[in-house]
């Protein structure tokens, strides 16, 4: 893909790469910019969106999807989100625009429609006139012309124009959204306003059509999925550097929260952080409204981290885990283990043409295998399959869609495989066949959770492949999880995600290695090196990374002068290294996918 697709950088690029080598926490700014009127981005060293090249893209592939599904091509009519009140008061939740919505317009008010008149391409925007009050309130008040090129749109009309702006397009149909998503059985939002009624309403096609659109993401939507991903990765690894025990589960929703706001623009969470230590970790959506991430980090415990942050709308979705005082017990990495052998075995299987539920089933295998190993399970494999034995440790699907949802639509569209109604693969957010540039989850997990492993104790059929001491033993182990955000590319799988995964790295870097490592552990450890040799060679790598650590903090005071000002900010900042970081895993990010760096 063309360097110019989407991201139109600062031209001074050099100067972030520049100031990170000198601690700065943030580039400076350019004196001149090249952003256009519809670019949108949160800051000078986030990603620059171009709103007139993503969403021409998603409205080809509307065009596309509703010209193949109908000869009678009318006006698609959609409706925008609007302010939520917190129950009976005056408070608003902070606003974000309704996902298929912002799919084809990305506009960020609220209260508005847009159109794409499907026989001539032409879209409109429909934005509510604004009291003068607007201005006193919450901002000067925009023209027509200036939302015109702001969203790249080719008309924009006031909302009270809208029924005679489409009368004059005398439109065969106007095709609204009218549908459920089969993940929250909710309904969409249908447009509607006085006078529509004088309209021949169609409602069967759009729905289909436009979730199938958002199943497959464009390159421009990718990309900006790569940059939450990368934020969101940093993230990550800041909090694994920082959390230690005795600290409180929420210091670690709060540190990935900072990081990603402050550091990568990222205002919205896309779903509620799990962080979860010890016997909270068996508990798949721990982190909710009564159970607030507020439990003390234990010394042994195991710690399981599902957050993930939101970019232009776009989403990712990273679950990391790791023992707290940053050294695996062996329990500890026997678990770990076999959910990473899961992990990596079905990103390698990965590719268009396979299907999901088997994919489910392979990182089954794995699991079960590795807790066979370790005494946890007796018996044959393939008969704990057919059993279903291995959704008493996984009861969650293998992963999810992803894209401008957590779970985004399609995932038991019409014409795509139906669930299946057994033990764990029910709770599969799709049984799709994959396909390229699908965006994926991939989540195994192995979780010993008493209210499913107690039952299956007294059970003829389950209870017999059950190391019933070994297990109980375990209960207040929690669980281990580790997800990804994978592309499915042309001929397999490229993962967005960029943080810790072997047991090696993320102890290095609890350690306070950096990441991403010089070498990773898995390149430094040949067959033929002893175990001893393996350790040395890891030593003087760390000693190493420690010692370019110590020569980067005295260039640094060597080039500042340590006033008042710049020591308050030192002080009341967490850790630099994140800007540095996010900086460079984007550049990385964006490298691979064909854009450059200048």
């Amino acid at each position: 893909m063309a360097a110019t697709a989407i991201l139109a950088r600062p031209s001074r690029i050099g100067t972030t790469l520049q100031h990170h080598r000198h601690k700065r926490i943030f580039p400076v700014r350019p004196k001149s910019s090249s952003m256009s009127a519809d670019a949108f981005q949160m800051g000078p060293a986030t990603l620059r969106v171009s709103r007139q090249r993503l969403h021409s893209g998603t409205r080809r592939k509307l065009l596309e999807g509703m010209r193949s599904a109908t000869d009678q091509l009318g006006v698609v009519l959609m409706r925008g989100g609007g302010p939520f009140h917190l129950y009976s008061t005056d408070m608003e939740g902070i606003f974000r625009q309704e996902s298929y919505f912002h799919y084809l317009f990305g506009v960020q008010e609220e209260d508005c429609f847009g159109a794409v008149d499907l026989k001539t391409g032409t879209s409109y925007v429909f934005l509510p006139r604004l009291p003068e009050s607007y201005a006193v309130w919450m901002g000067a008040i925009k023209g027509l012309e200036e939302y015109k090129a702001k969203y790249a749109v080719d008309a924009v009309h006031y909302v009270e124009d809208m029924p005679k702006v489409l009368a004059q397009l005398q439109p065969v149909s106007v095709h609204l959204l009218s549908g459920t998503n089969t993940d929250s059985s909710r309904a969409t939002l249908e447009a509607d306003f006085t006078g529509i009624d004088q309209f021949n309403l169609e409602k069967d096609l759009l729905f289909n059509v436009l979730t199938e659109c958002r199943v497959r993401k464009t390159q421009e939507e990718l990309e900006v999925m790569h940059y939450a991903n990368q934020v969101a990765s940093a993230a990550h690894v800041q909090v694994m550097q920082q959390i230690k025990p005795h600290m409180m589960e929420y210091a670690a929703e709060s540190i990935f929260m900072y990081t990603t706001y402050s550091r990568g623009g990222c205002r919205h969470a896309p779903y509620t952080p799990i962080c979860a230590s010890g016997p909270n970790g068996s508990t798949l959506h721990y982190g909710h409204a009564a159970s607030p991430n507020d439990r003390e980090i234990g010394s042994n415990d195991m710690l399981l981290l599902d957050m993930g942050c939101e970019y232009y709308c776009y989403d990712s979705d990273i679950t990391c885990s790791f023992p707290a005082n940053g050294k695996f017990s062996e329990d500890q990495a026997m678990v770990y283990e076999a959910v990473l052998a899961a992990h990596q075995a079905v990103i390698e299987a990965i590719k268009p043409g396979v299907s999901w539920p088997d994919m489910h089933l392979l990182a089954e295998r794995h699991i079960l295998t590795g807790l066979k190993e370790g005494g946890w399970l007796q018996g044959e494999i393939e008969e704990m399959i057919e059993q279903r034995v291995a959704a008493l440790f996984m009861p969650h699907g293998l992963g999810h869609l992803l894209g401008l949802d957590t779970h985004d639509v399609g995932g038991y569209a019409p014409g795509t495989p139906d669930r299946i109604d057994k033990p764990g693969l029910r709770s599969l957010r799709t049984a799709r066949i994959l396909e390229e540039n699908m965006v994926i989850t991939v989540e195994p997990g192995c979780y010993f959770n008493p209210f499913l492993l107690g039952p299956a104790f007294e059970s003829t059929s389950q209870g017999p492949f059950l190391n019933r001491r070994r297990l109980e033993g375990s209960m207040g182990f929690g669980g281990v999880r580790i997800e990804d955000d994978v592309i499915v590319t042309a001929d397999g799988a490229r993962s967005m995600t960029n943080v810790p995964r072997t047991v090696a790295d993320i102890e290095a870097v609890m350690a306070g290695a950096p990441w991403p490592r010089q070498q990773s552990s898995q390149q430094s450890k040949p067959e033929h090196m002893t175990m001893e040799e393996q350790q040395q060679q890891q030593q003087q790598q760390q000693q190493q990374e420690h010692q370019q650590q110590h020569q980067e903090q005295q260039s640094h005071a060597s080039h500042g002068n340590a006033g008042a000002n710049t020591k308050q900010a030192d002080e009341t900042a967490p850790p630099v290294e994140s800007a540095g970081m996010i900086t460079s895993m984007v550049q990385g990010a964006m490298q691979s996918l064909g854009l450059g760096s200048s």
